[in-house]
């Protein structure tokens, strides 16, 4: 099948970005970023730059692939990353618009390529125990409902791709930060530092840049991982209680 690319090319995060039209031919088998890869071969074949994106596992799991595909993240495909995205979901001749995530916490190192590492700093803001839970079998012998376990470990999948953040017309990034949270504070090993774990990560964020939730639901509807809403309110929730009871500034 015979694609036309129309890719977003930007240097860097101070350079003015645009669109550039390229050919390829791409085989319905083929993943996603395969079909790049073909691209990019051809592209330094002709002596050209090619297009940077970001890859790792490509199996769904990492969330590194992140890119707006037609104005979608991750692509047209719900609960599918892009790597994960095949080329016979497309049909011969189509032009497809592939961009990086637009958000300001989110800058543009090179071309589809962001700077994601305000997931990090957010995470590191307290998204951790320090309790010492011994080795697995000593977990599994503490005993927790089983509709917790199973809400904790919905939260925990996920991957921190930011496509939440992409599909938010505000930017935000209270799903992503709100699944960490529920995944930590649901369980007893989480629960000592319940209060001061939400305050740094919800203050972290908002540090970063990102906007505020007002509801719009894009977030949920895009997530590869179908992470739910009610997360956000179980955040919210926490943190009206961690504000009033906790002794930090």
């Amino acid at each position: 099948m015979r694609l036309t690319l129309k890719i977003w090319r930007q240097k860097n995060h101070q350079a003015k970005g645009h669109f550039e039209l390229y050919e390829v031919e791409a085989n319905e088998h083929m993943s996603f970023l395969e079909m790049l890869d073909v691209l990019n071969q051809q592209l330094i074949e002709e002596g050209k730059e090619p297009v940077a994106f970001e890859h790792d596992c490509r199996e769904g799991i990492c969330g590194a692939c992140s890119m707006v595909i037609d104005g979608k993240p991750h692509g047209p495909k719900a609960r599918t990353t892009t790597c994960q995205l095949h080329m016979r979901f497309y049909k011969d001749g189509q032009t497809i618009t592939i961009e990086p995530f637009r958000a300001k916490a989110f800058p543009v190192i090179k071309d589809l390529v962001v700077d994601r590492s305000a997931f990090d700093r957010i995470i590191q803001a307290g998204g951790y125990i320090s309790v010492n839970t011994g080795g697995p079998r000593d977990a599994n012998n503490i005993p927790i409902e089983k509709d917790t376990v199973e809400t904790a470990m919905d939260a925990a999948a996920c991957i921190g791709c930011g496509a939440c953040v992409a599909a938010c017309p505000n930017g935000a990034a209270m799903l992503f930060t709100s699944a960490k949270i529920s995944h930590l504070n649901r369980l007893p090993q989480g629960a000592p530092e319940k209060h001061r774990r939400t305050l740094r990560m919800v203050r972290q964020m908002d540090r970063e840049g990102f906007g505020n939730c007002t509801n719009f639901g894009a977030c949920e509807v895009e997530c590869p991982k179908g992470i739910s809403l009610t997360n956000i309110a179980y955040m919210n929730k926490n943190f009206l209680a961690a504000a009033v009871v906790s002794d930090e500034d």
